[in-house]
């Protein structure tokens, strides 16, 4: 899980990279002072904010028992503020009176990067503790859609699709979208017969490490599910029986291929309006990082918006993490009001007065 964690960071930090130098080349003849310094400190930042609020959610058993975590965390707002605010400081004393409209336009090229780039790749890694499916489907639907589209396109297409993209074609946007749906609805069935696949990511304090055992919840355990009447008269069968992830990985499956490649059009428009044909030359033949990824960051929107909105309820075990951290006094306050609440809907009987 760690390294995967650090996979994104090294992916986030070279898209960012990418963009930033397209922006350096294209005014780097007015000599803009500090340009290249302070986007890396703003990513630092920004990184050092995420990366805290993890380490908070995450950690917060392991924080408890070292005296200067618990000071960064307890500060941890704060003092990415501080930071933020001294990169702002640096920024304003940065200005030249003769190229200070140049230098907003950087200013808030770097911030939109930074929005686009980290922000998403914290929500990736946000959805990968909710369970390795979280990441594994998604990321393999747009793979897999982006690969049948081509096929599709190159054997069958003759109807363009988009200005942009003149190579995508209709044909190869349709065939690419039910492939994707098989694929999805495949892989989620294979994917959720294994718990290391299924479980969230969780820190153990006993082990002092992160565990992905537990019982899976009704979303990965086969239910069976009446077929409509079409369906029913051509596999000759009344039910079938599935996970119910598989349902969701419809809903996952389609984003990826009806609404991921916009992210894909959106990033052939940037590259149009400068007149570039790749974000960079890291992979021979296929340009550069973010030339890759450019559907991946919508898909982790859509991923961590899904989550919050069908699937995540309150995290038991999040939960109790929380309450460990807190004041003996403020511990007790809750298991009292606690108690007075199962008492009141009758989960729990009264003390007997004696």
């Amino acid at each position: 899980v760690l390294m995967l964690c650090f996979s994104v960071l090294g992916i986030q930090v070279k898209c960012f990279h990418e963009i930033i130098t397209i922006g350096y080349r294209v005014y780097h003849s007015y000599d803009l002072p500090w340009f290249r310094t302070l986007s890396w400190y703003f990513l630092l930042c920004v990184n050092y904010f995420f990366y805290g609020e993890t380490v908070a959610d995450y950690f917060a058993t392991f924080v408890q028992r070292e005296e200067q975590l618990q000071f960064l965390i307890r500060y941890h707002r704060f003092i990415s503020f501080a930071l933020y605010l001294a990169g702002f400081c640096m920024f304003v004393l940065s200005l030249v009176k003769k190229h200070c409209r140049l230098q907003f336009y950087m200013f808030a090229w770097t911030h939109v990067t930074l929005l686009i780039i980290v922000t998403q790749s914290h929500l990736v890694i946000q959805s990968l503790f909710e369970g390795m499916i979280w990441f594994l489907l998604p990321i393999s639907s747009v793979i897999c859609n982006d690969i049948t589209a081509y096929l599709f396109g190159f054997f069958f297409g003759r109807t363009p699709l988009i200005k942009l993209s003149p190579k995508k074609t209709w044909e190869g946007f349709i065939g690419g979208f039910f492939s994707t749906v098989v694929f999805g609805f495949i892989a989620a069935y294979v994917l959720s017969k294994y718990q290391y696949f299924v479980c969230p990511v969780e820190y153990r304090s006993d082990v002092n490490s992160f565990v992905t055992e537990c019982e899976p919840s009704e979303l990965f355990q086969l239910q069976n599910y009446s077929l409509p009447p079409f369906l029913k008269a051509v596999l000759r069968q009344e039910r079938v029986s599935l996970y119910p992830f598989q349902i969701h990985s419809i809903a996952l499956s389609t984003f990826a291929s009806l609404i991921g490649p916009f992210g894909g059009f959106f990033a052939s428009g940037f590259k149009r309006a400068f007149k570039i044909k790749d974000f960079a030359n890291t992979i021979p033949g296929h340009g550069g990082i973010m030339d890759r990824f450019d559907c991946q960051y919508l898909m982790a929107t859509f991923v961590h918006v899904y989550i919050a909105s069908f699937i995540r309820g309150p995290n038991p075990s999040k939960v109790l993490q929380q309450l460990l951290v807190l004041q003996p006094e403020h511990q007790l306050n809750i298991y009292k009001t606690l108690k007075i609440h199962l008492i009141e809907k009758g989960i729990l009987q009264p003390a007997l007065k004696v």
